[in-house]
């Protein structure tokens, strides 16, 4: 049975942004198990009290398990592009396809994942790039993030294509995902691989 997870931020007794996790999740529970879920994680949840978390909920066609893990933001500032066909279209537990690609960052912080000749996500986050006044996110991201749906929502992101012959044209980039909500990065380099 294939198995799912979601990363909620957690701080000081709060979840974030759980009607779009649990979108996330029951979309992923009937489009693998067939039927209707209505989970309301909130009734799974027990943060706490104080502190910084990052909660991981572990679920197939019901939730498994919940735990929390005091959270700390990696800094991020280099990244290396990487060529893949992989699928991550749901948030799988086995994240190994991932992994490896990760270990061909190079030296790098992270990676930028490039699919079909256009750029995705990195291996924990949605990006975006700043051009015109605007915030482009690209138009087919490996996995559709929570906070990349909320800020699609809030009409502060413009889904586009991008392909790494644009990135000469920015200067500006952010990450995104459900812990750190949306950091900006003025100072980041993007190297590309042999196979680009």
């Amino acid at each position: 049975m294939k198995r799912f997870f979601e990363t909620i931020r957690v701080q000081d007794g709060k979840a974030y942004h759980l009607f779009y996790h649990n979108q996330r999740l029951n979309t992923t529970i009937k489009a693998h198990f067939g039927f209707d879920a209505t989970i309301d994680l909130a009734n799974y949840i027990t943060p706490p009290k104080r502190g910084l978390f990052r909660c991981k909920v572990i679920y197939s066609n019901t939730i498994e398990s919940i735990q929390f893990f005091p959270y700390t933001p990696r800094r991020i500032n280099s990244f290396t592009l990487v060529t893949s066909s992989i699928e991550y279209s749901y948030k799988y537990l086995d994240r190994s396809p991932i992994d490896a690609l990760f270990a061909k960052r190079e030296g790098s912080d992270e990676i930028i994942i490039v699919k079909n000749g256009l750029l995705t996500d990195t291996s924990i986050a949605n990006i975006a790039f700043y051009y015109k006044k605007s915030w482009l996110t690209p138009k087919n991201p490996l996995l559709p993030g929570t906070t990349r749906a909320r800020l699609l929502e809030a009409k502060r992101l413009i889904p586009t294509e991008i392909s790494h012959q644009d990135l000469k044209k920015f200067d500006t980039m952010a990450l995104m995902n459900a812990m750190i909500d949306f950091v900006i990065l003025t100072d980041f380099t993007i190297r590309k691989s042999d196979a680009l």
